[in-house]
């Protein structure tokens, strides 16, 4: 369905831009490459490296793929992501996000997930965002779409329960607005 992984995972690459330099690690699939030497596949895999942030996502998928915006799942586990950044929303297509293993400390940072309509998989496990109170239930709350969290199914009770937790938050958010500006 997504074609072969590119897979440029244990390179030890600090920066997104780094793959351009590298060679994709050999699988038992090889992802097919067209005339000019970009992959036609909706997978790519950088986990296990040494990248801080996502600048330059997007003209690296333009230089790797052929249709770069339809990319489908992205490994960036095993990294030193502190934040989620917003290029990410670029990806409409997006299905899978795997962001285990990282430093992502802020419920706000999942936010800004919430534009991606496909995305039915996620992972933030063994990131310092795990440890918050109602981590579950603030990202089932915030993702509507999710299938998985955490190779771990969302059930239909999981879905009320946050639902129902996140519910309070917000009216307070909202009442403590509204007396601010008062």
């Amino acid at each position: 369905m997504f074609g072969a992984p590119v897979d440029f995972s244990f390179k030890d690459l600090c920066s997104i831009e780094g793959v351009l330099s590298e060679e994709p690690n050999k699988g038992v699939h090889t992802p097919w490459r067209n005339s000019e030497g970009k992959f036609s596949s909706h997978v790519l895999r950088l986990n296990n490296n040494l990248v801080s942030n996502m600048t330059g996502l997007m003209e690296t998928l333009s230089a790797l793929f052929v249709e770069p915006k339809r990319l489908a799942w992205l490994d960036l586990s095993f990294n030193n992501i502190t934040h989620i950044h917003p290029v990410l929303t670029e990806l409409v297509e997006l299905r899978v996000l795997y962001l285990h293993g990282n430093s992502v400390c802020n419920f706000s940072e999942v936010d800004k997930l919430r534009t991606l309509p496909l995305l039915h998989t996620i992972t933030l496990h063994g990131n310092n965002i795990e440890t918050r109170h109602g981590y579950r239930n603030y990202v089932i709350a915030t993702l509507p779409h999710l299938k998985m969290m955490d190779f771990s199914a969302v059930t239909k009770q999981e879905r009320v329960t946050a639902s129902l937790w996140l519910k309070p938050r917000r009216s307070y958010k909202a009442s403590n607005h509204t007396t601010k500006n008062i």
